[in-house]
């Protein structure tokens, strides 16, 4: 083990929990922790999630892994955080001897004072798991040395207060509080400070952001104008919406801010009328088409991406054959699609009718092959076309006798990988490119002026 003020930060799940990391790791390494491996590390954060499957057993097989690599040392004070911790709570304290932080999705903000804390009172165990009623602003955390990456995630609201059937994050993050719109604007001017050239706006429902009594009278659309308005933004991007919330303005806002990129993850759950009505969705497909129409209309080439639950208690042959439809009608260029699960504490725990698991697992595959129809075809439509990356990194890739190439980000968010000169860095750079040939789930790219063929086509 190296000395007393060294972490090492395991994550599940979304992009709120990602950037509740790196919000984390940063505020520790400005107390003076430094980042170290799991084996050698004094603090050990698991930040968790409970919207895959089998969550418990995964934060479990974790805490196990990390016993093992630490060889169980007492001294080692391993922290569960993230919404398993708000769900187990101080459970977690008899299940694991090492655990003696657990904190919850409003508790994070204070668990880097709770860490020094049990650092210096080794027999003492910490639990933060009330909500607060207001969204609570967490001690500034800089990029070390003052510069970050090219990306940035700025969380702007905290919970839900949608309840839908088989979701527990109104349990587990609580209700909804929006963020000040002052204290968003500044983390925002401060990520563009420190090299920043995209920021993705994060909520579990983003675009109801304003309507609850933390708002300041800012709606979605009103902060989205404000943010794409800051100098130095490229892009801007959000994540999640919900089809419910969406309002004229913010579908108007993909036609009038060039900074907010083409791409909307737009989670649909279902296809089956009936199917929505039982998940408590609020929208009917009907009204789902003519979002996806009002929306291509404001911006014509905007992909979409969803998410989609198989499965649901109830859910019949000809329900699924609708989730089919409504997949192929919405040309969808790629979605997260799950068996659905029971999850302690939602609604539709209590629901008859489950799904056998090998009926659900056998749409979920039919589902996911129509899926592997769509995104192929629009990942092969994207060949011959101009567009810029923004270079996050070294590539994986390799191109045989000529070394390493780039990774980057089309304004649709997919992954392109592209030969670029070795001798320099080219992380946060915006590199035209035309796409030549498509992967799986990627695309590759040469750079412009040094292509042979001369585009017919572009998009941004």
């Amino acid at each position: 083990m190296q000395g007393k003020k060294t972490f090492h930060i395991i994550t599940f799940g979304c992009q709120m929990n990602v950037r509740d990391s790196q919000w984390l790791g940063r505020a520790l390494m400005a107390r003076g922790f430094r980042e170290a491996p799991l084996e050698q590390a004094r603090v050990v954060v698991v930040n968790t999630c409970s919207v895959r499957e089998k969550p418990e057993q995964k934060v479990m097989s974790a805490l196990g892994r990390i016993r093992q690599a630490t060889g169980g040392d007492s001294r080692v004070l391993v922290c569960v955080t993230g919404c398993v911790a708000q769900q187990l709570g101080t459970s977690l304290f008899a299940k694991e001897q090492q655990v003696r932080l657990v904190a919850g999705s409003d508790g994070i903000a204070n668990a880097p004072q709770a860490v020094e804390r049990l650092l210096e009172e080794p027999e003492l165990r910490l639990d933060l798991l009330d909500f607060t009623q207001h969204y609570v602003e967490r001690e500034p955390a800089p990029a070390p040395g003052g510069k970050g990456g090219p990306l940035a995630y700025v969380n702007i609201m905290q919970g839900c207060d949608n309840f839908c059937a088989y979701c527990i994050v109104p349990f587990t993050r609580g209700r909804q509080k929006s963020r000040n719109s002052k204290a968003i604007l500044d983390e925002c001017r401060t990520a563009l400070a420190e090299g920043a050239r995209e920021i993705t706006l994060l909520g579990q429902n983003v675009n109801a952001y304003g309507r609850d009594s933390s708002g300041d009278n800012v709606s979605f659309a009103h902060l989205l104008h404000a943010v794409a308005a800051l100098p130095g933004l490229t892009r801007l991007r959000y994540v999640t919406p919900h089809p419910r919330d969406m309002s004229s303005d913010d579908i108007a806002a993909f036609a009038e801010l060039p900074q907010l990129c083409p791409r909307l993850h737009l989670p649909m759950q279902a296809g089956s009328d009936a199917v929505l009505a039982r998940m408590r969705r609020r929208y009917d497909s009907t009204a789902f088409l003519h979002l996806v129409e009002a929306l291509r209309k404001a911006r014509p080439d905007i992909a979409l991406s969803t998410d989609l639950i198989v499965g649901f208690p109830g859910e019949s042959e000809d329900d699924f054959q609708e989730t089919l439809r409504m997949v192929q009608t919405c040309g969808f260029m790629s979605s997260f699609s799950f068996c659905y699960s029971d999850r302690p504490g939602a609604r539709a725990v209590l629901f008859p009718d489950k799904i056998p698991a090998e009926i659900a697992q056998d749409r979920l595959l039919r589902l996911q092959a129509l899926q592997d129809k769509l995104t192929s075809a629009w990942l092969w439509g994207r060949t011959g076309t101009t567009t810029t990356l923004l270079i996050e990194g070294r590539s994986p890739r390799d191109w045989p006798g000529e070394g390493l190439g780039w990774q980057g980000r089309d304004p649709y968010g997919v992954p392109v990988h592209v030969k670029l000169a070795a001798e320099k860095d080219h992380t946060g750079q915006l590199v035209p490119v035309v796409i030549t040939e498509a992967k799986k789930h990627s695309l590759l790219a040469q750079r412009l002026e040094e292509s042979p063929q001369a585009s017919k086509r572009h998009r941004p």
